[in-house]
């Protein structure tokens, strides 16, 4: 089988380096391209290996038409208002589409639903494969202990990080929830301030920690009258965000059309 071409949007930060990393470090991918937002000062630059310095033969454009165009498979980190428009180049090029954007609207899923009524597309909050298992026990968890242990979800990332709470923290309220049968939105309690009177009684609570270069720390806590239980994940380096993307997207090429996250990359059960 040849190799999968993937390409990067926003292949000049952080994450978009991790990612170029690990996609060229593969045996199963090439890399197709990178874009960079038109006023980039890396636009024209070429594309090197971050760890190695070799050059690729690529460029970074700021045209991610034609990425998609050129691409199996398309991993998309970067802001909402990009990923809508990725969406329909998705749909009009029939290429797969990996997004970890957070900070996504209800307008903003409704597209990547369209895109996922005509091609692959994996969507998740985080693709860490530690932090999705962490999603699995969350909701384990939840379904076994009954109200008497309240739920707080603890989350800190580096002064960069630009929504609150992490779309990671959201969806690990969501898993809490679904354990104990109930919608996130009507027990969340995001926002404490001032007399806020006591906790009630089944909400869950969110508390944010924004400083330094922090990847990414992410705490359930199960607390009740003399007990807590603690579900941990800590995130040292991008690269298990980028090494868990690359999985996602080698295990969509050739999928069907349809909706997919993580749970469905690792074979989790989803009831």
């Amino acid at each position: 089988m040849s190799e999968i071409r993937i390409g990067i949007v926003g292949c000049g930060g952080r994450m978009g380096q991790a990612l170029v990393r690990e996609v060229l470090d593969s045996e199963q991918a090439a890399l197709s391209g990178g874009t960079e937002p038109h006023d980039s000062p890396l636009i024209g630059s070429p594309i090197r290996h971050p760890g190695s310095g070799a050059d690729t033969g690529l460029k970074v454009t700021d045209n991610a038409e034609h990425l998609f165009k050129i691409s199996d498979i398309v991993i998309d980190f970067t802001c909402p208002t990009a990923t809508r428009l990725h969406c329909s180049y998705a749909e009009k090029y029939n290429t797969a589409h990996i997004i970890g954007t957070t900070g996504l609207t209800e307008e903003d899923e409704k597209a990547i639903n369209s895109a996922a009524d005509l091609v692959p597309v994996v969507y998740a909050s985080n693709f860490s494969l530690g932090v999705n298992l962490l999603f699995y026990l969350t909701r384990q968890a939840a379904s076994l202990l009954d109200e008497d242990f309240d739920i707080e979800i603890l989350e800190m990332h580096h002064r960069h990080k630009v929504d609150a709470p992490s779309g990671t923290a959201l969806s690990l309220g969501k898993e809490a929830a679904r354990g104990r049968g109930v919608v996130l939105d009507d027990v969340a309690d995001k926002v404490r301030d001032g007399i806020t009177g006591e906790r009630k009684r089944g909400d869950i609570g969110f508390a944010v920690l924004r400083g330094g270069n922090v990847a990414g720390e992410h705490t359930v806590s199960f607390n009740a009258y003399d007990e807590r239980i603690e579900l941990t994940h800590k995130a040292t380096d991008r690269a298990i965000f980028a090494r868990g993307a690359l999985k996602a997207a080698l295990w969509a090429f050739s999928r069907r059309a349809g909706l997919y996250d993580m749970f469905d990359v690792l074979g989790l059960d989803k009831v």
